[in-house]
Order: C-alpha cells, then structure tokens, then sequence
C-alpha cells in the first residue's frame, strides 16, 4: 500500500505540541475547546482570517505557524460552511482537506468539534478518517529523487480527538478496509503496463488468499478448454498470455447466491490491428480499471469480513499489434456458443466481458452480477469525468446503485438500453458485430454485453472510461488512478446485499 497516512483517536482535549487543525464555520465561529486553545496561541485567529479574507467556507483553509504563547507548531482553521446544511459526504471531503491544510506536518491533531455546539458522530469522525487517508495516498515507487514539496514524511501521524473515540475507532475498522481497498485499485492501475501484465496482475491477487479470499487462477489452457475464444482472440496478438481469475469471499449463509462483480482488465491498450492515435496511448495501461475496482472491492470485503457471499472475476488480457493478433473482420465463438464478427479489434473489452459474464454464471449463478469496464470513449463525451455510465436490465439494481453513487459521491447515471440500439450490433455474417457505428458507442457497447447476460439475471454495467483513471483531482483523490469503483460498490454490499448482524 502507498498510503502515508497513521490514523489515532483520543478523546476531545486540546493537544500541546505539534500541529492542530481546528473547525470553524462561515461566520467564524469556534466551539469551545477550540476557542479556548486559539485564546491560549494570542487569539490571533480574527485578525487573521480579517488579512486573509477567510470566510470559514466549506474545506477552504487558514494556517498560523508558531503561534505566540503556545508550543504548538502551526494551528490549521479549516471551514465547513454552513453547519445547518452538511451532509455525510461533507466530512469526507473535510478530512481530505486536512493534509494539505497543515502542509507537510509530521504530526497534526485534528479537534473534531463542530462550532454550532452537535457532536461529530463515530461515524462522522471515520469518515474524516478515511478522506484523510484517501488524500495522502500517492504513488511514487519509481521516482529516484523528490522535490522539496514532496519531502513529506513516509508516515504522518494524524490524531483525531472525537467525543467517543471508542465508538470512532470500531467505525474506523470497516473504513480502513476501504482505504485499503481503494489504494490497491490505485495501485494496479497506476503501475506502468511493462511492469503489470496479466502474469503479474494475478500474482497481486493470488496475495487476496492470505485474507481468506479463494482465488483460482485460470492459465491459457483452461480458456481454451472453456472455449473462452473471444477472450482469447484479444489475447493473441501478445507475447504475454492471458489470464481469468475468480475471487470468492464466502461471508453470508450457504444458501445464499453470491453477488458477481465483473471487470474488464485489458493491462495495456494500443487497438490491436485497428491501432489508436499515438497521442495518449500511454493512457492505456489503465484500460483495466474495471479489473482494479473487482479487485480492491474483494480485498475490502475481506478485510472488514463482509457478511456476504460475493464472487469477483476480472478478464487479464494484453491487446496487441502482432503478426498472430486478431484481424478486423474475423469471426470467433464466445464460451456462450454465440458467434461475434470483430469489425474493430479496439472495442476489445466487451469481447473480455463476454466470456468471463458466461464462466461466472455457469460456475456460480449468481443472484446480481455488476460489470466495471473503461469500454467507451463515447461515455466521456456523454457524462464527462463525474459520473460513470449505468446501463442496467433491472431498476432495482439501478436504483440501488444510484443510491450508493450519491452516498459516496462515486456518481452514476443510468443510460437507455432497448431493442433499437440493439439492432445496430445485428451482422449479416455472425450472431453479432462488436461495433454499432459512430453513433450511441456506449449504449451499443453495452448492448453487446447485455446478449450475454443469461434467464434474465439481475444485471448493471459501469462504464468508467471517465472515472476510473485520469478524472480531476478533488478533496480525496490525487492520484491518477483513482480507485473508482471500491467505495460504490462496498456501499452497495452494505445496504443492499450484505447480512445484517
């Protein structure tokens, strides 16, 4: 993991060395404790913020250094706005605010004490927890040499003072798995693609067992014993073999159906045969953030012991311009014996989507299944870097998914699916095409993947093209892979699927 954060909870008292990050909201005004401890510094915090213009808006910042009459090294005030109007998301933003608030502070205690006088939840306090450790995740394992700015301590020490820090660290337990899970999904998608194929993407996973996770990892062999040939038709133009791994985490009851959740792993991108524009192509190492996201849900739910039974599979392929690489207009028969004429070998992931949608539902049968892939470049041009595509078979699932968007601020946006869309990917010499022409690319694209949802299983498809890697930095995010994805659906297993205690 590379995250740099360390995460205490005291109980609410004002801290005597090191840095102090202290709430106030858009009329400037502190709780108690707060006040009192900015009294003890001099009270310079009005005349400050007068200089500064700082108005206590909504993760807006003013910093102190050495304050006179106290030992403290820098006292941090950070804005929340409007108490009256915060929400759940509001505090996760507010602890990704935090580091960049007390600069490269070794150690920062955080006063969580609200200036209108409520009690910061246990939950509230993880939360900030979480948003703190989301924003010092970086990824910097090739650099030789740093900065001055990025000279920060491999290691900082965040203390959150909270009213009950006992309930603060139990609600702690569970969003650290998350963190966890959403720096791995960083991690492997932020490697570079010489260093990441599908060989060593499932050594990565093979480490989830130590976690009580069941991986199976499929070789080249056992594709083509389950006849996986669409899968395989990406792969064959690499010199680095493909790879299928199934990940069960068995946390529910024995008779329950485990939830499938899908992703598209395509380690590096140039289109094959109908090879994309130089410009940007480095992009493509993170063609498997969908795999990513599978693959950091996975390691979430073990680690916080989900209490459900849930079933990841992710497709690991290299598309590649070889002599033996795939041609436009070859036909190939996908595990589900439907037959596909591939006109463009750059729409490419659908084809890995297929046969790992027909193993999962034939070894598991599922009661949902959740595809995540970077398939289109015509969902960015739809929705942009803020919300992913949500194509879906049953507004239940939808529903619930949107739900979960809006709860962690991961956002979807259900797009149409229908039978008109769906006969633009009809071929004259297949079962179907893998394209449907210029126009509605990610609807037809999740066209093509819906022919292999079978009996009408419950099914969502994300496509993240937009979110999952290169998306703007925000209060919690600055890395260029952004986990997309982990949050969502652990929220998603929490409300929707997971058993209650």
């Amino acid at each position: 993991m590379a995250d740099r954060a360390e995460i205490k909870f005291t109980k609410l008292e004002a801290p005597d060395s090191g840095s102090v990050v202290l709430l106030t909201d858009n009329k400037l005004k502190l709780g108690p404790l707060s006040a009192a401890l900015e009294e003890a510094a001099g009270g310079p915090f009005s005349r400050a913020a007068a200089a500064a213009k700082f108005k206590g808006a909504a993760t807006k910042s003013l910093q102190i250094l050495a304050p006179g009459g106290s030992d403290l090294d820098r006292i941090a005030f950070l804005g929340i706005g409007d108490p009256a109007k915060l929400t759940a998301q509001d505090w996760l933003k507010f602890g990704g605010s935090i580091p960049p608030a007390v600069g490269g502070a070794a150690a920062t205690t955080v006063v969580l004490e609200r200036p209108d006088g409520e009690a910061v939840s246990a939950q509230e306090a993880a939360d900030v927890a979480l948003g703190i450790t989301l924003r010092t995740y970086s990824f910097d394992k090739y650099k030789t040499k740093k900065k001055d700015d990025e000279e920060a301590p491999k290691k900082r020490r965040f203390t959150i003072a909270a009213a009950d820090p006992a309930a603060a660290r139990r609600a702690w337990t569970a969003a650290s798995a998350v963190a966890e899970g959403v720096a791995f999904a960083r991690d492997l998608v932020n490697e570079p693609a010489n260093a990441l194929g599908p060989i060593e993407f499932a050594e990565q996973l093979k480490g989830l067992s130590k976690l009580g996770v069941d991986v199976k990892v499929l070789g080249e062999p056992e594709l083509r014993r389950a006849k996986m040939n669409a899968l395989l038709g990406v792969a064959q133009g690499s010199e680095r073999p493909p790879r299928v791994v199934l990940m069960h985490w068995w946390g529910g009851t024995e008779r329950q159906k485990p939830i499938a959740f899908v992703g598209k792993g395509v380690v590096f991108d140039t289109g094959g045969i109908s090879i994309k524009p130089s410009a940007g192509m480095e992009d493509m190492k993170g063609d498997m953030g969908g795999a990513a996201a599978v693959s950091g849900l996975m390691r979430t739910l073990a680690l916080r012991k989900a209490k459900v039974n849930a079933v990841g599979i992710v497709g690991l392929v290299e598309n590649m311009p070889d002599g033996k690489a795939q041609r436009p207009g070859d036909i190939v028969t996908s595990m589900s014996g439907q037959t596909i004429e591939v006109l463009n070998t750059d729409a490419e992931g659908r084809l890995v989507l297929a046969d790992i949608l027909s193993y999962v539902q034939k070894s598991d049968k599922p009661a949902a299944m959740i595809d995540l892939a970077t398939l289109t470049g015509a969902i960015l041009i739809a929705l942009g870097n803020h919300h992913a595509g949500l194509f879906s078979n049953n507004d239940e699932l939808a529903a619930g998914l949107t739900e979960a968007g809006l709860a962690t601020g991961e956002k979807v946006w259900r797009m149409p699916l229908g039978p008109e869309y769906d006969k633009l990917i009809d071929s004259k010499n297949a079962d179907m095409k893998n394209i449907g022409g210029r126009l509605a690319g990610s609807i037809t694209g999740a066209q093509f993947v819906q022919r292999f949802v079978e009996n009408n299983t419950p099914w969502a498809h994300l496509d993240v093209a937009g979110t999952a890697m290169g998306s703007p930095a925000n209060e919690t995010n600055q890395s260029w892979g952004s986990g997309w994805g982990v949050r969502l659906l652990d929220e998603l297993v929490r409300a929707k699927y997971e058993r209650k205690r």
